[in-house]
């Protein structure tokens, strides 16, 4: 139940401070879906392949990656679904526009089913903002938190 309440404030508070971050950041140019492969935390962090499909004002395109948490990352996920709103300076973004790599902080907790969150920042010269539009789901038992990041280039 501890953990269980640590992740909701950390999520509380990733909500409060991404929210900022977009109106600050831009215009919504879409929204990113992105599904995870299952895997262990290794204690300090863990880094797992990522397949994201994006569609927006822009059109669609997919994209393959790799996300990555440094910090308390302890057991096993299994596969994770997550969607970001999209954040761009501009609504006029060329091909493979959320090329490139995004930091910014994370956390969740599953055991059995649960919840997780990641905000993130970087993409096209640091200019594209990810937003949870909802938080992750996940399965598995596990607890996370820390610092995330997501490399990502389109499948053409």
């Amino acid at each position: 139940m501890k953990t269980f309440l640590l992740c909701a404030s950390l999520l509380g508070a990733l909500g409060w401070t991404t929210g900022a971050m977009a109106h600050e950041g831009g215009v919504k140019i879409g929204t990113l879906s992105c599904h995870e492969k299952s895997g262990w935390g290794f204690i300090l962090g863990s880094s797992r392949p990522v397949r994201c499909f994006y569609s927006g004002i822009n059109g669609r395109a997919r994209y393959d990656g790799r996300i990555s948490r440094f910090g308390v990352d302890i057991g096993y996920q299994g596969p994770s679904n997550f969607v970001w709103a999209v954040f761009a300076p501009t609504e006029r973004l060329g091909p493979g526009a959320l090329d490139g790599h995004y930091g910014g902080v994370t956390a969740g907790a599953a055991v059995g089913v649960g919840l997780g969150a990641n905000a993130l920042i970087g993409g096209s010269e640091r200019t594209i903002a990810l937003q949870p539009l909802s938080v992750e789901g996940r399965t598995g038992f596990d607890v996370a938190a820390g610092i995330g990041a997501l490399n990502l280039h389109e499948v053409r």
